[in-house]
């Protein structure tokens, strides 16, 4: 059901996740209805489940909402929206979203998430990542202002917030730390720190409307687990592919992990409901975990497998040296939203979303 470790839309695991969000009745999904949203970077995992839920709304409610999505590989896209290509409520827009963007008709909402979030790209691309989340946020607001849309969303990111200062534990939307931006990996936060400036300066000058997101690390169906070089990514595609799951360090670091379905009702939460101008955290913070007890759980869901410990004499420098702080989510909560998928559920899930 998977092609090349694309999440396919009839998979019974996307389904049923499809179904868990626009079950979501605090979500004001009629402001949708007859309308049409553009989509960015609809090859990414998030943005490909944001595509699969207004198809699924026009599929099973008839929700008649023109569906655009901006990609920059046709090939990838063709597999991901097969289901979907004589829809005539689906449009492939294939471009580079750091190149302007001319899309005719009516656009009702747009949501930014074109950007690359994996370490091995910041590696190997940071000029590319800079351009997509300036260059290509720029071209995005100077469409939602000649369009007058509805709401623009973009999918941000809580490393924004940089290093917190000592004592600190806990991160609402308005604290904000330092970033060093000589560190390699900094083309990332740096570069969504600008992005979020843009839209606030587009919304001051030109009164164009926006809602950001800042989300912690998802993970799901559909997921990139090829050579990711983030955590979860690689401890599911070793037991995606019958590896021992292999810890890069002593594993005493701690994440929390946030559900792909979680994280996608979020976004739609914000993008419906949320205030005009305004960011939303979007965390699961019920289960923060050292990463070795993450793969001790996927051991014990996979008992085929074992934890290994290969750790390098000298660290990659583009992970991040940050020391993580929770995320505080009462914001996006008072809107309704809630964590529904715990960490082991949703671990199980993504595996099985990779098996036939």
């Amino acid at each position: 059901m998977y092609e090349g470790g694309i999440a396919i839309f009839t998979h019974q695991v996307v389904q049923e996740d499809l179904q868990r969000i626009v079950g979501s009745k605090y979500i004001q999904w009629e402001a949708l209805r007859n309308k049409s949203i553009l989509i960015t970077g609809a090859n990414g995992m998030l943005a490909r489940y944001m595509v699969y839920v207004l198809m699924h709304l026009n599929l099973r409610q008839d929700y008649n909402t023109k569906v655009i999505a901006l990609v920059r590989n046709a090939q990838k896209a063709t597999k991901s929206f097969k289901d979907f290509g004589n829809s005539d409520l689906f449009q492939l827009l294939v471009q580079d979203v750091s190149e302007p963007l001319q899309v005719a008709g009516e656009i009702n909402y747009i949501i930014h998430a074109a950007s690359n979030a994996s370490p091995r790209f910041f590696l190997e691309d940071p000029v590319g990542i800079i351009r997509a989340n300036t260059l290509g946020t720029m071209n995005v607001l100077e469409l939602a202002k000649e369009k007058s849309v509805a709401n623009v969303l973009y999918t941000s990111t809580r490393e924004i917030y940089g290093s917190m200062p000592a004592g600190k534990t806990e991160i609402v939307e308005l604290d904000f730390g330092a970033v060093n931006c000589k560190e390699l990996r900094a083309a990332y936060p740096e570069s969504k720190r600008l992005a979020e400036t843009l839209f606030e300066s587009y919304h001051h000058q030109h009164q164009v409307p926006y809602t950001i997101v800042r989300l912690a690390h998802a993970y799901g169906p559909g997921m990139e687990i090829s050579q990711d070089g983030r955590v979860m990514a690689d401890f599911i595609s070793d037991v995606v592919n019958g590896r021992d799951i292999t810890l890069k360090s002593d594993g005493s670091a701690e994440r929390a992990f946030i559900y792909l379905s979680d994280a996608v009702a979020g976004i739609f939460t914000v993008l419906l409901n949320g205030c005009n101008g305004e960011a939303y955290n979007i965390a699961n913070e019920t289960e923060p975990m050292m990463i070795r007890d993450v793969a001790a759980e996927l051991v014990r869901l996979f008992p085929n497998q074992k934890v290994v410990f290969d750790i390098p004499v000298e660290q990659s420098q583009v992970y991040s040296k940050v020391n993580r702080v929770t995320l505080n989510t009462h914001k996006l909560e008072s809107l309704g939203w809630r964590c529904q998928v715990t960490l082991r559920e949703g671990m199980k899930r993504t595996v099985a979303s990779f098996m036939d």
